[in-house]
């Protein structure tokens, strides 16, 4: 078992079940421009990453257009904004019990995210997360200068609360680039969930410490 002073938890797919609704519009917004873009093959090359990047690395892959991406990216965070004033979104099974009684362990909790804070702040009020009960701070992709798996974001939680050594510090997400960024950090614990984008068999390829159905799990391996 571990003495974890800091959690680190991605949102969606990890935290906050919005039914991969991120994902389904950047396919959308990508095939609005003629391709032919599964939701497989989004899911695999883009979660957990920023969304510009995100975008610009699969037209690279499918062999787009390169200039297409900022527009269609323009195209992805109006259709984002529209489909998450019309979502229902739910936590992650027993995810809200697990956070407070971190909380009440006196660990704190850091959510991030490769949104931009504007779409980050909508889901948790659709959700009625308050900060300082549910978590105590939010970085996502607008507080930091170079996207996951850089260690960036991770680097700033601890500065937050002043926490110097990484090896108390655990990571936990639903994509390889979640765990990518843990391990870039030298995070004492990284754990994969499958309650999001990737699947078992995906996220092993970058050897979380842990691979959990949902966070709620990670309580046996803390104390």
């Amino acid at each position: 078992m571990k003495n974890i002073e800091l959690l680190v938890l991605d949102m969606a797919g990890t935290t906050i079940n919005e039914d991969n609704v991120v994902y389904k519009t950047l396919m959308h917004a990508v095939n609005d421009y003629g391709y032919e873009v599964s939701l497989e093959k989004v899911l695999s090359s883009c979660a957990g990453k920023e969304k510009l990047e995100a975008i610009s690395g699969l037209l690279h892959e499918i062999g787009g257009n390169a200039h297409e991406a900022l527009p269609i990216f323009e195209n992805f965070s109006d259709q984002l904004k529209e489909a998450y004033q019309n979502l229902d979104v739910k936590p992650i099974e027993g995810v809200e019990k697990f956070l407070l009684k971190m909380r009440e362990k006196n660990k704190k909790i850091v959510l991030n995210t490769g949104y931009t804070s504007e779409i980050a702040q909508q889901l948790l009020d659709k959700l009625g997360w308050k900060e300082h009960i549910y978590y105590d701070a939010l970085i996502t992709a607008d507080d930091v200068s170079e996207s996951r798996p850089s260690p960036e974001m991770i680097n700033l939680a601890m500065k937050k609360f002043n926490i110097h050594e990484p090896d108390k510090v655990l990571k936990a997400g639903d994509s390889v680039i979640d765990i990518e960024e843990g391990k870039n950090a030298g995070c004492g614990l990284t754990i994969a969930v499958l309650s999001g984008a990737q699947n078992k068999t995906e996220l092993e390829k970058s050897h979380p410490d842990y691979i959990f159905n949902t966070i709620s799990e990670a309580e046996e391996v803390l104390y």
